[in-house]
């Protein structure tokens, strides 16, 4: 079992930023890849970025390209996600998940354990 706790989260204006934090505990952090995914009101669930799990390869969907970062320190058991350039269509929550295979994924179904979420939330 892989335990993930989401922060980070909160109000920011049109254009700032904000850092998301996800702590794992439970088995090894660097023995999974990671993924963060958001999901708005009304809409499904969405893909946003994923790691592998040394760190040295990362996907991103083409909404938060050149945006968002995502990075992660396995001597920690976090991953992050830096957002910047804000805009109201970020505004979700905003979950990490787990993944056992080394292949990064997308598609949220391949990923084994989630956080409960945190919301971002990005005022015009």
């Amino acid at each position: 079992q892989v335990q993930l706790v989401e922060s980070g989260g909160g109000l920011v204006q049109a254009g700032g930023s904000l850092r998301l934090s996800c702590a794992a505990s439970g088995r090894t952090f660097s023995s999974y890849a990671m993924g963060w995914f958001r999901q708005a009101p009304g809409k499904e669930r969405e893909f946003v970025a994923a790691i592998s799990r040394s760190g040295s390869r990362t996907y991103y969907a083409d909404s938060v390209k050149g945006r968002f970062t995502i990075s992660r320190d396995n001597a920690k058991s976090t991953v992050y996600l830096q957002m910047n350039s804000l805009q109201p269509e970020d505004t979700a929550v905003y979950y990490c998940a787990a993944d056992a295979a080394i292949t990064l994924h997308s598609d949220g179904g391949r990923y084994d354990y989630w956080g409960q979420g945190t919301q971002v939330t990005v005022s015009s």
